[in-house]
């Protein structure tokens, strides 16, 4: 799949308020400072589409981009920002759930991971928790060029040892790059597959 157009279409703090138009969604989410909105305007190949900051957490809102006129990106806000005040860090919690429980025209979450880091206890708590509710999510690994591709590697493989001790079956699992565009087509393809299936 080739992106042609994304645009900015709303933002918004509850599921019931998103787009009523029945479009596929594909959601992004991660912890805070993951390089979410990096990859976003990666895929889109639009630097500005995404609000990209040094501040982890500022993603606070549901963003909806129509990309190609045909499905929704859907960019939800960061978790487990420590920084925030636990008032705001409920709030922010709601959002998430609200989105991810309530929204039928969600088609696929990606649960975005820094191939740098070890397996993080807020991440496989989020993780399993999408399991308990059954919902259909892939696992994006972020800023691969950061590390040598066989580091990047084996803190992959240390990742699905550890969620399949959990897990029977893994879902489906992309390294990405934002800086070197790494990853871009395999995603775009993967999300292009499911909307040939709908």
């Amino acid at each position: 799949m080739e992106i042609t157009s994304a645009r900015f279409i709303i933002s918004n703090t509850q599921a019931a308020k998103c787009p009523q138009d029945n479009r596929p969604e594909y959601a992004f989410i991660g912890r805070s400072n993951v390089g979410k909105s990096s990859l976003i305007n990666m895929l889109t190949r639009n630097n500005k589409l995404a609000m990209t900051s040094s501040t982890p957490g500022k993603t606070l809102l549901i963003n909806h981009f129509l990309i190609n006129e045909q499905w929704y990106l859907v960019d939800l806000p960061g978790y487990g920002y420590a920084q925030r005040g636990k008032k705001q860090q409920e709030k922010i919690k709601e959002i998430i759930e609200d989105y991810i429980l309530n929204r039928n025209q969600m088609t696929s979450l990606f649960v975005l991971l820094d191939s740098r880091l070890s397996p993080q206890k807020i991440d496989l708590e989020f993780i399993g928790w999408l399991g308990e509710n059954g919902i259909p999510f892939s696992i994006i690994f972020t800023k691969a060029d950061k590390l040598s591709g066989g580091k990047v590697k084996s803190n992959v493989e240390i990742y699905r040892q550890t969620l399949l001790q959990q897990w029977e079956e893994l879902p489906p699992i992309f390294i990405t790059s934002s800086e070197k565009r790494t990853g871009r087509h395999e995603v775009l393809d993967y999300i292009d597959s499911i909307n040939a299936g709908l």
